[in-house]
């Protein structure tokens, strides 16, 4: 899929001995100028039963495709699309890298595989999703103006009845090295959230009713939750300093006097727990020894999701559907090799 005034990819991809299997299709002049938009012209021209999303980057497992017939031939009818997991490839990169290679981890590997078990709403990732054919065309396919369209759809097949499975397979890909573009993205992200709960909660008691209160709490928790914790983050920390350099434990055992401290640390506990736990079961899974020390250094990459999250709502305002591109193909380090081999 190219842009119609793309001429320059139009030309190198004329180029290219293509196989007969290749179809190059050219998007109509118009707006938005996003993915979505472009898998929504694709998608009348789908001619199999399963459609699969990869971005141009990914390597995906060989056995992928296999695997998700087989699964889409036992399972039932509700089950309308397969998540595969996301690793990332180029860790060594820098400590942002490191630190994005845990976090995709414990989402990836610990927490949807989970909610996908439990037939909760799973916020779909932008790649490697399988879907049914015939579903997507009764959903109209995807939001074109929502800029994490991914998760957008993983509610709406929630709320239209359908369930998401796991595909236990794993598709490479290159995270962002350096501060400025790992931000854009991140930016992009967060505003995109901030769409998906504008646009489903304008219905609360349908909402209730389709996905039941745990499914709700669910779907609060992974969308819009993910936004307020990044935005009270930074709140959250200032006010435990505060509270232990001005107004530390009393020295009597007071339980009322010591109620609110107490709190606080229960508080700040599970939320490091949060933060830490699945990180580390998912790197453990993957035998990534030399990871995990890097697991205490998610509390300072978790503020620079806090500062994505406050860019996040003032671009919303400013530029709502502008789509922060992410640049591929600098990974310095692969740890499958995969990436050296493609460069």
């Amino acid at each position: 899929m190219i842009e119609a005034d793309d001429t320059a990819t139009a030309a190198a991809l004329a180029a290219l001995p293509l196989p007969a299997r290749f179809e190059i299709v050219t998007a109509p002049a118009g707006l938005p100028r996003t993915k979505p938009r472009a898998l929504n012209v694709a998608l009348p021209l789908a001619r199999g039963e399963h459609l699969v999303v990869y971005d141009a980057e990914d390597v995906p497992d060989p056995g992928q495709l296999k695997a998700a017939a087989a699964l889409f031939r036992a399972g039932s009818g509700r089950l309308a699309c397969l998540q595969g997991r996301l690793v990332i490839d180029n860790t060594d990169d820098s400590w942002l890298t490191r630190c994005f290679t845990l976090e995709y981890a414990a989402l990836f590997d610990v927490l949807l595989p989970l909610l996908a078990a439990a037939h909760l709403p799973v916020p779909l990732g932008g790649t490697t999703t399988h879907f049914r054919t015939r579903t997507l065309r009764e959903l109209h396919g995807w939001d074109a103006w929502n800029v994490t369209e991914d998760a957008d759809l993983g509610l709406r097949l929630s709320l239209a009845g359908y369930r998401v499975g796991d595909l236990p397979l794993s598709t490479l890909e290159e995270a962002p090295a350096a501060l400025r573009p790992w931000l854009r993205q991140r930016i992009r992200w967060m505003k995109g959230f901030v769409q998906t709960t504008i646009t489903h909660s304008r219905h609360p008691v349908a909402a209730f009713r389709c996905l039941g209160p745990l499914g709700l709490l669910c779907a609060a928790a992974t969308v819009p939750g993910t936004v307020a914790c990044a935005l009270a983050y930074p709140f959250g920390i200032a006010l435990a300093v505060r509270h232990l350099a001005v107004d530390p434990l009393p020295a009597a055992p007071d339980f009322f006097a010591n109620l609110v401290t107490a709190t606080g640390l229960t508080v700040a506990a599970a939320g490091l727990g949060a933060m830490w736990l699945p990180a580390l079961v998912g790197g453990l899974r993957r035998g990534w020894w030399s990871l995990i020390p890097w697991v205490l250094v998610l509390p300072f990459y978790y503020g620079l999701v806090s500062l994505a999250a406050w860019l996040g709502l003032v671009e919303l305002l400013l530029a709502p559907y502008r789509w922060n591109k992410t640049e591929h193909g600098l990974a310095a380090t692969s740890r499958s090799g995969a990436m050296q081999r493609r460069r």
